[in-house]
């Protein structure tokens, strides 16, 4: 098998749009009464491929934003989009949550439910079909769906592996 690839991004190197995916409010009940905190979960992205998510959790909305924004460009990762779409069909998984990603013809849009939706399309995939088969706990979605994307292998990567010419490898 070939030499695994990192697919890190730096951060530093885009310019990211970020998108709140899920916001929950904590009580801790104490013995003053309940004391309220938030844990945000957000993705960055750059719409031209790479993606990353983080949680964050704070006394304050504002905070745990923030922080789940910086820790989300912490694990950004690169995905291969080729024609506007996913090169191939992939499975995705975490915890419970199952995740399954389809490519779709041109003008289908992102077909897909909540927290998935919010991955794709901070990705910058605009035409795709997805469907979320297990947990829907948008922490295990939101990673279950990076999981996929980061499964995927760009065409012109498994083209040069296989030695052939990328008209080949499709009509081959």
């Amino acid at each position: 098998m070939a030499k695994k690839t990192s697919k890190r991004v730096n951060a530093t190197e885009t310019e990211l749009k970020e998108k709140l995916v899920n916001l929950n409010r904590v009580a801790k009940v104490t013995k003053g009464g309940r004391t309220f905190s938030f844990a945000a979960i957000v993705v960055v992205g750059d719409g031209k491929g790479v993606v990353g998510h983080g949680l964050g959790k704070a006394r304050d909305v504002q905070e745990s934003i923030a922080k789940a924004i910086d820790e989300a460009k912490k694990n950004l990762i690169k995905v291969p989009i080729y024609k506007g779409t996913i090169p191939h069909e992939q499975l995705g998984k975490y915890g419970a949550g199952k995740v399954l990603i389809k490519p779709a013809s041109d003008g289908t849009g992102v077909i897909a439910g909540g927290a998935m939706r919010a991955v794709l399309e901070i990705a910058g995939v605009q035409n795709v079909l997805a469907k979320s088969q297990g947990s829907s706990n948008p922490h295990n979605v939101v990673k279950a769906t990076i999981d996929a994307l980061n499964k995927l292998r760009s065409p012109m990567l498994i083209a040069k592996q296989r030695g052939l010419k990328m008209d080949k490898l499709f009509n081959g």
